[in-house]
């Protein structure tokens, strides 16, 4: 009984060191408009919800409480252009934000073609604090995860490379590389980092999902695919989960979110709740995962096969405990 008291001590203090424990204070949130798309999910310690546009641009935030999300920072501040991947770092008081290009897919950016980047604003008033461009001529900056020192790790979809921020560097410089980053279609997409301190990422139109342990310094170390469950498909937003584990959602048609449990270089997919349609992000508050529905197919499937999107959503899934 001590043994089985201790282990779920120990459970218990990794959840609450991930987010605060307290139950979902709303259920579902809406976000506005026909062209709303939003593409990533982030929160403060005090349940305030930011999340970008992958159409519109800019950034929406929902307040403690609130089902509706309202804009925040106007599309094309700090000339980003649509906005994927957000991240909110409260250590550093910062909101990192990906912005992309994919005129190439029919969507135009809100204030014309800017460099691709890693952009930086201040997380209490949406002030413009920085911003990065993607090394090369083709990329797509997708989504981030922050060290415990400070450094951000970039995953570029059009190019596989897992880039890195160093604190107070002036430019991002690729820190992993391999072939398996790589293939037909948008690549490297979710990104976090575990709490054995390693890097995890996953390719979307591959399906696949790797550790890249950290090394020395902070160098890149050994890069391992991991054994994934069978009918894992179009893997995106992803974050850790206590010792073990990850959160992800599984986009496109398969629209689930997921538990992964890691034991070795074995990864178990354990879905929670499917339907979705076409998720992109989750994140934890508490006992509670918000699972984002992007809809991307009303925006990028042929014309003839494009339907219209309905009210974007976020909806809370109890987590297991």
């Amino acid at each position: 009984m001590k043994t089985i008291y201790l282990g779920i001590v120990v459970m218990a203090t990794t959840l609450m060191w991930l987010t605060p424990a307290r139950p979902a204070d709303r259920m579902e949130i809406t976000f506005p408009g026909d062209h709303a798309y939003p593409e990533s999910l982030s929160a403060t310690s005090d349940g305030t919800i930011y999340a970008g546009s992958l159409y519109e641009g800019g950034i929406f935030r929902v307040l403690p409480g609130a089902t509706t999300a309202e804009q925040w920072i106007k599309p094309g501040a700090n000339e980003s252009m649509i906005t994927l991947g957000v991240l909110a770092d409260e250590k550093t008081d910062t909101l990192w934000v990906c912005s992309s290009n994919l005129t190439g897919f029919g969507v135009q950016p809100p204030a014309g073609v800017k460099p691709v980047s890693l952009k930086a604003f201040d997380l209490k008033n949406g002030a413009g604090k920085g911003s990065w461009p993607l090394p090369g001529d083709k990329s797509l900056c997708n989504d981030m995860a922050v060290g415990a020192d400070g450094a951000v790790y970039v995953t570029d979809s059009f190019q596989p490379h897992i880039l890195k921020l160093t604190p107070g560097a002036n430019s991002l410089e690729v820190w992993a590389t391999d072939a398996g980053f790589g293939g037909e279609g948008p690549q490297l997409d979710g990104i976090t980092i575990g709490q054995d301190g390693n890097v995890y990422a996953n390719t979307y139109a591959g399906g696949r999902l790797f550790r890249i342990e950290m090394g020395p310094g902070g160098k890149a170390g050994r890069i391992t695919q991991l054994n994934t469950t069978p009918g894992f498909e179009h893997p995106d937003g992803m974050r850790a989960f206590g010792k073990n584990g990850l959160l992800v959602v599984e986009g496109a048609n398969a629209g689930r979110f997921d538990i992964i449990e890691i034991n070795g270089d074995n990864a178990e997919v354990k879905t929670v709740k499917g339907g979705f349609k076409q998720p992109v992000s989750v994140w934890q508050i508490g006992n509670t995962a918000w699972v984002l529905e992007g809809q991307l197919a009303t925006l990028f499937d042929p014309p003839e096969k494009r339907g219209k999107p309905g009210p974007f959503h976020a909806y809370a899934v109890e987590l297991p405990r």
